[in-house]
């Protein structure tokens, strides 16, 4: 199976939809990672690891790592009392994985991989963060329920330093996660990038964005 035919989002942003989601069936985290891997003959498997391993082969601190997961999660994120380590997280991650697989079966799924993300679409998804910087700040920030601080630095750090495919889908995350409003423009752009990095159109959207209609104004000055 090729990402391509991987109907739901995929990867840590689909694990975070997945534990966002409250009716989980009182599965717990472990759990719930236990049932992605097993998703899709081993698809869903090999971008859990990838995204996973990506990460801690970065050199984001654990505070950067925490940020996105909250807000991927939608959860508060409070720097001095995190409600998590984000690098054990992701160590637990790849650790339920390769104890599920065989050595030679995860050489196969670290072969599985995208089409590749150049500078020119780094600088693509770069400049829809820049586009949705101050409304998705405001967003995460003020949130009643789960307030994040820093999220679009983070955003960028991972579209630089680590890979602009996972930056793109923790930016499509926290648009979700958080309701923040998107131009009609907007949403067609980022078909074309996830098109273009190999996504089925539903990684993009499941419904989950929130598009404005025709003659509808974002709560914010800047375009959304």
């Amino acid at each position: 199976m090729s990402r391509s035919d991987i109907w739901v989002d995929f990867g840590l942003t689909g694990l975070a939809k997945w534990l966002s989601v409250q009716s989980t069936g009182g599965l717990e985290p472990g759990d719930v990672v236990g049932e992605a891997i097993a998703w899709g003959e081993g698809a869903y498997a090999s971008t859990l690891l990838s995204d996973a391993e990506r990460l801690l082969e970065s050199s984001l601190a654990t505070e950067v790592v925490n940020v996105l997961w909250s807000a991927a999660v939608r959860r508060a994120y409070v720097e001095d009392d995190p409600w998590l380590d984000g690098r054990v997280w992701l160590r637990d991650i790849v650790g339920l994985v390769m104890e599920r697989y065989e050595a030679a079966e995860l050489s196969d799924l670290r072969s599985i991989a995208g089409p590749g993300a150049g500078p020119a679409m780094r600088d693509a998804v770069l400049a829809e963060i820049e586009i949705m910087a101050a409304p998705l700040a405001a967003a995460t920030e003020s949130d009643r329920y789960g307030a994040v601080r820093g999220v679009v630095p983070a955003l960028r750090r991972v579209v630089m330093e680590v890979d602009p495919d996972l930056g793109f889908r923790l930016f499509l995350r926290a648009l979700k996660a958080y309701g923040v409003p998107i131009t009609e423009s907007r949403y067609i752009r980022y078909h074309e990038i996830g098109e273009h990095l190999g996504y089925h159109e539903l990684v993009v959207d499941d419904g989950s964005l929130w598009v404005l209609g025709e003659g509808e104004s974002p709560p914010s000055s800047h375009e959304a």
